[in-house]
């Protein structure tokens, strides 16, 4: 038995300003077969990573393709993404014959000229491998979860979990699918269900929380391979744009149809249920400072780079500076070239400096001072579940009784070493910022006394009746009110 593995991801806000290239993706993942580290899986790298782990026990020759990502931003410059693509299929091609093929996809990616890159490349591979090889595909739940890419697959597997902390478990289901399905022991049929929404669904909060579980526990009996939901990635302006429900069964449509309709018609009674409350800055510095407790963690999911951020907005920094906050942390702020200077002053350096807002109007205002140089780290990383995240080249400076840890790669807050990397201890302090929607969760959720959440003025607005779409299919809720639900495959 012969399998082909490979990634190409990413996340794309057609609404940023920053624009996605090669380069992005050199710097977060770009591995040639072979060339896949063995610690542990990188951004959508995970059906490799355990497909090279179980090849030999599970009795198949693994071939490996090459491994691209990069970190959440604009639209994909199009020759870059062909050339990778084209990489990939080049090496599909050489593989054959295959009985089955692993790819590890984000589904909320974009290139200039195409609205649906997973759906492309998915109908890329089909014309290389031919109708009977099982086709595996595992997708972030932020994604546009098209008909064209679940029609061409055989096996469509999300995440579950937001923040994303089974990437592992889910590809180890999409390989058990794929492997089963060649030996004959399943014949996987899907069914999706259109919710015609957008929204988020944080898997922390109760509601979420209980929905998952009870999905969680009907896979595996009365003929349920999978069930999975897709949140949708709201700052990605596509025709197919939505929360939808895909639901896998082993040869049984009917059922498949019936279990979908009812999961979506449930997601549907959800709406305006499941996301946290919010706070302006103002409000959300003023309570964090009122709190006795440490620490309290206030989240700002508006600048959030795993959202395609710039992640330089400098207004709650600037709020924190203005009311003297003491024992306050902050991160991360994208900022190479502050970096670079901080690097040039030293450790322990007190020099004036100017940082943040660099990207773009809704960055804020640059803060202008002077500045102690109190953490400096050559290529940190920082930890998200069973994956390792790159920040590069870091920065700690501290401002009165603020420090802010400047990155030189883009990424969101995931890991306590965002601040541990530079000698913050995240547990002494008061009030820790993070730049993040839901993912910090996972590290900071279990040690913060209180989470506040703040609506500040960054990018990525929290009501998406704001947002300019001009291709999203309507009606869609919350922009209609009667929208139209239902089976849609």
């Amino acid at each position: 038995m012969r399998l082909f593995a490979a990634t190409l991801a990413t996340e794309t806000n057609t609404f940023s300003p920053l624009p996605t290239s090669l380069d992005s993706y050199r710097e977060s993942v770009f591995l040639r077969p072979g060339e896949h580290p063995e610690d542990a899986p990188r951004m959508c790298t995970a059906p490799l990573f355990v497909a090279r782990a179980r090849a030999k026990a599970d009795g198949f020759t693994l071939i490996e393709g090459s491994c691209f990502a990069a970190s959440p931003a604009g639209t994909t410059n199009r020759a870059d993404y062909e050339f990778m693509r084209d990489e990939i299929l080049a090496q599909l091609q050489a593989a054959m014959p295959l009985d089955g093929v692993l790819l590890g996809l984000h589904g909320a990616m974009v290139a200039h000229g195409y609205d649906d890159v997973e759906g492309d490349i998915l109908e890329r591979a089909r014309a290389v491998v031919g109708p009977k090889c099982v086709i595996g595909v595992e997708l972030d739940p932020h994604c546009h979860l098209t008909l064209k890419r679940v029609g061409l697959a055989d096996i469509v597997i999300l995440y579950k979990e937001f923040p994303h902390t089974d990437v592992v478990d889910r590809a180890e289901e999409v390989l058990d699918l794929v492997l089963k399905t060649i030996r004959g022991q399943a014949k996987p049929v899907m069914s999706m269900y259109d919710c015609r929404q957008i929204q988020s669904y944080p898997t922390t909060l109760p509601l979420m929380r209980g929905f998952v579980d009870r999905i969680k526990a009907m896979e595996g009996k009365d003929a349920i391979l999978s069930i999975s939901i897709g949140h949708c990635f709201p700052y990605g302006d596509v025709p197919e744009l939505s929360g939808r429900v895909l639901v896998i069964a082993d040869g049984d449509k009917a059922k498949a149809d019936a279990l979908a309709t009812r999961l979506g018609e449930e997601f549907v009674s959800m709406r305006g249920k499941t996301q946290p409350d919010y706070l302006d800055v103002g409000g959300a510095v003023r309570t964090a400072m009122e709190q006795n407790a440490m620490p309290i963690v206030l989240a700002e999911p508006t600048d959030n780079a795993g959202g395609g951020a710039p992640s330089d907005n400098t207004t709650i920094l600037r709020e924190l500076i203005a009311r003297r906050a003491e024992s306050a942390a902050i991160g991360p702020i994208w900022d190479p070239i502050a970096v670079k200077l901080c690097f040039d002053a030293g450790l322990g350096a007190k020099f004036p400096l100017r940082f943040g807002g660099k990207t773009g109007p809704r960055s804020g205002l640059p803060v202008d001072a002077t500045v102690e140089v109190t953490g400096l780290v050559r290529d940190a990383w920082q930890s998200f579940g069973p994956t390792k995240v790159p920040l590069g080249d870091c920065a700690a400076v501290k401002v009165g009784g603020v420090e802010a840890v400047l990155i030189t790669k883009r990424t969101q807050a995931l890991g306590l070493e965002l601040f541990t990397n530079l000698g913050i201890d995240p547990l002494a302090r008061r009030i820790l910022v993070v730049k993040s929607t839901n993912h910090f969760m996972a590290a900071f959720g279990p040690i913060a006394k209180k989470v506040i959440y703040v609506d500040s003025d960054a990018p990525l607005s929290r009501d998406y009746r704001q947002i300019e779409y001009t291709k999203v299919q309507r009606p869609i809720w919350p922009l209609d009110q009667d929208t139209q639900p239902g089976l849609i495959y």
